[in-house]
């Protein structure tokens, strides 16, 4: 796998910051199974503490399963890159809005594991198209099944990217995210991360769902960078190579130079994965 369909190119028009500007990064979180809320704020401290950027980060109130809020929207009125972690939310028109006008105005975006499935609006809203539409067209699928959460990744570099700057002190790791079924991607995409499911659930139907995906790529959307990895599950921010490859991928969307060892991705305070939420047995919220 290398770079699917046509080679990108982003424009003077693509939003990219220019060299020595502080940015402002706004993490809009939500998943309600993978502790976003507690692993966003850990990469914006490295971002603060590292490379002297302002960051905020959005969360959903009053706790992670609440669907139909997310507090702090508001500071995408000023961001320069947004970083999306959110599962099947359906937020309120103004606060959909927000996050629809941040992205067309074609600024640049980064994308973690359930943002492919992003919205979940019920039939009958005026939003159901984004259910999938957003995934797909911002970043590059939409959700479709993965390979059962009792298997784990086996991640791995895709030589022919190698040299790409998102990839720089980014070696093959374990990651505890199952593995995500998304080819073929919608639209050309530059494949920088490769995963193997080890012990898929997915083995009777291998054919259709192959145990060998993308894990991580980079694409065009509305004239700017976007970058993408279905990794995120909490374990995996263990990993050095995870974390740098996010603050990496963060540098690369905002048109910064990325360290030619790789990002520092040291966390601030010592990080300690929390425990994924069990979605049987959490409240559902709102």
């Amino acid at each position: 796998m290398g770079v699917v369909g046509a080679a990108l190119t982003y424009g003077a028009s693509s939003g990219v910051l220019a060299q020595g500007r502080v940015p402002h990064v706004v993490f809009v979180t939500g998943d309600d199974e993978y502790r976003s809320e507690i692993t966003m704020p850990m990469i914006a401290a490295i971002l603060e503490k590292h490379y002297g950027m302002r960051t905020s980060v959005a969360i959903s109130r009053p706790i992670p399963q609440t669907k139909t809020n997310i507090e702090g929207l508001e500071a995408l009125e000023t961001a320069d890159l947004m970083v999306m972690f959110t599962r099947f939310r359906a937020l309120p028109d103004e606060q959909l809005a927000r996050i629809t006008k941040y992205v067309d105005a074609g600024k640049p975006v980064v994308g973690l594991r359930t943002s492919t499935h992003a919205f979940l609006y019920p039939e009958g809203s005026p939003h159901v198209a984004l259910n999938d539409g957003f995934g797909r067209d911002v970043f590059g699928q939409k959700w479709i099944t993965h390979h059962g959460n009792k298997s784990s990744t086996s991640v791995t570099v895709n030589e022919a990217q190698a040299g790409h700057p998102i990839l720089r002190g980014v070696t093959p790791f374990p990651a505890r995210s199952w593995l995500y079924h998304v080819l073929p991607l919608n639209g050309p995409a530059t494949i920088l991360l490769e995963g193997d499911s080890i012990n898929s659930q997915q083995t009777a139907r291998a054919e259709q769902y192959p145990p060998h995906q993308p894990v991580a790529w980079t694409r065009g959307h509305n004239g700017t960078r976007v970058f993408f990895t279905t990794l995120g599950h909490p374990a995996d921010f263990s990993q050095e190579s995870m974390r740098r490859l996010v603050v990496n991928g963060i540098l690369w969307a905002l048109g910064k130079d990325v360290p030619q060892g790789g990002a520092n991705a040291t966390p601030v305070s010592p990080y300690v994965a929390p425990e994924s939420f069990d979605l049987s047995k959490v409240p559902k919220g709102d």
